[in-house]
């Protein structure tokens, strides 16, 4: 994808085009998506100092956790209709204004309740990343370039994760876990003023040339209808195909609250691993979760090419090819060896990006734009209650039998997914592939 400015004369008002301006936003909102991840992980990499200074206990900390998933789970569905009312620009820079904020307040938190507390609207305002991606996916690509899209946007959910332990420590190092959280949470208002200054919907983009918004609206998609909250809720919920994304995302999430949450503890704990040695192998999972979310998109095209799989049937086998990677994660239980836990661990954040990705493909496939924001919102929502219940479990079983049941689990939660999702959104036909 080229990136070259477009030597087209400017036009009236003054501004160039930008050739293929899409992947420009889309690389926009990465970066977002990136501060968003290193701000939510900052937690879980000073978890350590945090639980030893503040006298935390593991149950207590899995409540801190619990407080950010439970506010990620409720506000989801809401982030993603204000979006969608309000629209992309204002709707997502507000809540990123607000976890900003609550991140830098971080730094001040004296007990395990304070933390708890923060964390908890902290996870309110960061829960638009998710609709929001499914909006920018609708709203700047044709339906043909929106699975190679999606696995590109899925980059900064795990870009983030992966930058996060080298970025924390190192703030950690000059300026305490006080200061790392600060220096977090300005990157994210940094992040902020880039968004307001360069976003703009592609019909009032003074970048976007003619040419490649016909390229963008070519589907000719009906105009958005704008529903009351509750009654997009209600028209969503009587679609069966949403089933088909909501349970795997259910079935998904526990292991991704995993890497994101526990695996730095888990390392530290199991592993005997002090906060630079976490910091040198904990971003690898995220390496790996990075490569899943770009070859995710075009795993599809293989799938289309060799086996004459329909658009929405080579996302569904892209996905349950990243449900049978998942099953690395059971393998974490037979092995004794760090390093082998790091390689199956990051095997299996490669298949789950491979997952999420493919799911917010068929949202931006299934549903219309007026909604997608809102059904990706209620699809995380799905996904952070499992999220949210897995972390208590942790919390309160982690120390009497181990971690080892709960990654046989995770390694096979995605299977369970994968048959919802074949049931649901499958087609029972091949249909003649989309130009």
């Amino acid at each position: 994808m080229s990136l070259n400015i477009d030597n087209a004369a400017p036009a009236a008002h003054g501004k160039r085009k930008i050739k293929n301006l899409r992947w420009w936003v889309l690389g926009l909102f990465l970066l977002g998506v990136t501060v968003n991840y290193i701000t939510r992980n900052s937690l879980g990499i000073l978890a350590p100092e945090l639980k030893a200074t503040m006298g935390i206990t593991t149950e207590q900390y899995s409540w801190i956790v619990g407080a950010f998933q439970l506010a990620y789970t409720i506000f989801q569905p809401l982030c993603g209709w204000l979006i969608d009312v309000i629209g992309l620009k204002v709707g997502f820079l507000v809540c990123a204004s607000i976890w900003a904020l609550m991140c830098i307040l971080h730094a001040g938190a004296g007990s395990w309740l304070h933390l708890a507390i923060l964390r908890f609207f902290m996870g309110a305002s960061e829960a638009a990343a998710t609709p929001a991606n499914a909006k920018t996916l609708g709203e700047w690509f044709p339906k043909k370039e929106r699975p190679i899209a999606a696995g590109w946007a899925g980059v900064g959910f795990s870009i983030g994760a992966m930058l996060a332990p080298p970025i924390i420590v190192i703030a950690h190092s000059y300026l305490g876990w006080q200061g790392a959280f600060m220096f977090s949470g300005v990157l994210a208002l940094l992040w902020v003023v880039l968004w307001w200054l360069f976003y703009y919907d592609p019909e009032q983009h003074p970048n976007l040339s003619k040419t490649e918004l016909d390229f963008i609206k070519q589907d000719n998609e009906p105009a958005p209808v704008k529903l009351p909250f509750f009654t997009a809720l209600k028209t969503v919920g009587k679609n069966k195909r949403f089933y088909g994304i909501a349970i795997p995302a259910f079935m998904a999430e526990p292991a991704w609250a995993v890497l994101s949450f526990w695996v730095p503890l888990y390392l530290a704990k199991e592993r005997g691993m002090d906060l630079k040695q976490i910091a040198m192998f904990a971003w690898l999972p995220f390496l790996a979760a990075d490569l899943g979310s770009i070859a995710s998109g075009y795993l599809t095209r293989v799938y289309t090419r060799l086996f004459g799989c329909s658009r929405v049937n080579s996302v569904v086998a892209s996905s349950v090819t990243g449900a049978f990677l998942m099953i690395s994660l059971a393998l974490v239980a037979l092995t004794k060896d760090p390093y082998i836990t790091i390689l199956l661990i990051s095997i299996g954040g490669f298949g789950h990006q491979i997952i999420s990705c493919m799911l917010s493909a068929l949202v931006v496939e299934s549903f219309e734009k007026g909604q997608m924001a809102t059904v990706n919102g209620m699809r995380g929502s799905f996904a952070w209650i499992a999220s949210f219940l897995f972390s208590l479990l942790i919390g309160v079983t982690a120390d009497k039998i181990g971690y080892n049941p709960l990654f046989i689990a995770m390694g096979f939660f995605d299977l369970i997914g994968a048959i919802f999702l074949v049931a649901f959104i499958a087609e029972r036909r091949n249909k003649a592939r989309a130009a």
